[in-house]
């Protein structure tokens, strides 16, 4: 994803924006994939959820320090409103999110 473009998506957009920090190798991110998919669907797009491979983009993961994958940050208009490193269950995930929804 084009720098640019994931700054204004995080700091334009009006939903909230789940921010996937994830590595094509990394196996545990692996594992998150169909979790977020299932997330996004039973959340009914009010999450955009977009994937940031920390490989091809190492500037977003200094900014954000995000030090280990998978990480996922929220944000809403540019502001972190909730973050968190590792591995999750659908259900923890879930309920995190829905107080942002």
């Amino acid at each position: 994803m084009p720098k640019k473009k994931f700054k204004d998506i995080i700091q334009h957009s009006d939903e909230a924006v789940l921010v996937d920090f994830y590595a094509d190798w990394c196996g545990p991110c692996q594992t998150m994939s169909p979790i977020l998919e299932e997330v996004s669907n039973e959340l009914d797009g009010k999450i955009k959820i977009i994937k940031l491979n920390v490989d091809k983009s190492p500037q977003a993961s200094l900014q954000f320090g995000v030090r280990s994958i998978p990480h996922f940050i929220l944000f809403k208009r540019g502001k972190i409103l909730w973050r968190k490193g590792g591995v999750m269950t659908k259900r923890d995930l879930l309920k995190a999110l829905k107080g942002f929804v």
